[in-house]
């Protein structure tokens, strides 16, 4: 309810108010050391709990509770500090809180009219930006994941301010190891509203998202590709250069390729043993926006994972977040749960499981048989049907019966003879 009423009263709040590009931009900064890895493809990476914001969706598939704590320190002595908790509510749901300060300390500044201060003797100031956010994911279908998620912000600047956000995923399972997501970001619009009483909006955008495993048995792990676009709505910058000139790109309908080149992925192998090595761009309109990490799960209630950024103007930015699971750590990894155990496409499409053979009175008869068996004999054809066969050891002296009936078929064994099962599952001699 508390969510609800904050987002009708920005939202009727933005009626009035002016329309900007990147209201509450802090909201869309990258917490996470394994997405900044793979480009800040966010919204396709699961398994990424300090991605919370844009990805609320794979909260469907958490099972486990997880804490999570990243540190970026950017330039001049600006600072990102993100920490997040995820809690499974039931089998296919989960909610997820984040908190997080963006701002720099100790900044040196002189009041209106003041002299110059003699050395080190200046005052100083802070600007924060405080974001607290609660997202929820559940899965509707057996293909279908749902996130929604809440976003306050609270900026302490040179006044003070309030921002507000509601955001809604949804993703696919087009195949077992291939996934489609779309985010309506800002679908409440992402307003601010200042101590002024100035009252600012952006409009809602959405994006699209995509990612897709490949098992690599011969290697030991798992090759992962993540890809996110650019937004389909609005025209929006992509040059990471700042040039003024040509830095606005087309929607997708009036330049597709221009569009795609807004986008950014990465590229990720997971080795079996809990070591991750990871690649990307976090924009593809230029190599000088690569971005590379590692991650090592440490067993597996412990993640450490590290990112590197470089940027075409400014200096390159590590970023370091840990991911520890309290249930893991004091308890064995519970059973995977009955639809993940299917393998099959056709029986996770239809879902049912595969059928079983057909075991009917007939079909037991043969296996009642040969259980009855003693080990190491074999029994003729004959025998499968009823008839007991009948086997001689000597015969005595003398004419033989008169044929008056159809004898049943005699065996003769020695010792020098062994009845051995033919890999066809019938039976053969051996001398």
């Amino acid at each position: 309810m508390v969510a609800l009423a904050a987002s009708l009263l920005f939202a009727g709040a933005s009626l009035a108010a002016d329309r900007v590009a990147g209201a509450n931009e802090t909201m869309n900064m990258e917490p996470g050391a394994r997405s900044a890895a793979l480009g800040s493809a966010t919204m396709a990476v699961d398994g990424d709990y300090l991605g919370l914001v844009s990805n609320p969706h794979q909260l469907s598939s958490v099972r486990y509770l997880w804490a999570s704590f990243s540190h970026t320190a950017y330039y001049e002595d600006t600072r990102y500090d993100f920490a997040s908790a995820v809690i499974p509510l039931s089998e296919g749901q989960g909610l997820g809180i984040s908190f997080a300060r963006f701002g720099a300390d100790d900044i040196p500044y002189i009041r209106e009219g003041e002299p110059l201060p003699e050395g080190n003797d200046y005052n100083t100031l802070s600007y924060d930006d405080w974001m607290f956010s609660a997202t929820w994911g559940r899965r509707l279908f057996n293909r279908f994941d749902l996130g929604v998620g809440f976003h306050l912000l609270y900026r302490d600047m040179d006044q003070t301010g309030w921002g507000f956000r509601g955001d809604a995923s949804l993703r696919y399972r087009v195949v077992d190891e291939l996934y489609v997501a779309g985010l309506l970001k800002g679908w409440t619009s992402s307003a601010t509203t200042w101590e002024s009483g100035e009252f600012e909006y952006s409009a809602p955008e959405f994006y699209l998202a995509a990612s897709y495993s490949l098992p690599v048995a011969y290697l030991y792990g798992k090759l992962n590709l993540y890809w996110q676009g650019a937004g389909l709505l609005h025209r929006e910058a992509r040059a990471l250069g700042y040039e003024t000139d040509d830095d606005v790109g087309g929607r997708i309908w009036e330049s597709p390729l221009d569009w795609l080149s807004g986008g950014r992925g990465g590229i990720e192998f997971a080795f079996d043993f809990g070591l991750s090595v990871r690649a990307g761009l976090s924009s593809f309109t230029t190599f000088k926006s690569v971005t590379a990490g590692a991650g090592l799960t440490i067993a597996k209630f412990l993640r450490v994972d590290y990112a590197f950024e470089s940027h075409p103007v400014l200096s390159p930015v590590h970023r370091v977040s840990i991911s520890v699971s309290p249930y893991l750590f004091a308890h064995a990894p519970k059973p995977e749960p009955e639809a993940a155990r299917r393998g099959s496409v056709g029986s996770s499409l239809l879902g049912a499981e595969p059928d079983e053979p057909d075991e009917g009175p007939d079909s037991a008869a043969p296996q009642a048989a040969s259980e009855a068996a003693p080990e190491g004999t074999a029994q003729p054809a004959g025998q499968a049907d009823g008839q007991q066969a009948s086997q001689t050891t000597s015969q005595p002296a003398g004419p033989a019966p008169e044929a008056s009936a159809p004898q049943s078929p005699v065996v003769e064994e020695s010792s020098d003879e062994v009845l051995e099962p033919a890999p066809s599952g019938g039976v053969y001699w051996e001398e």
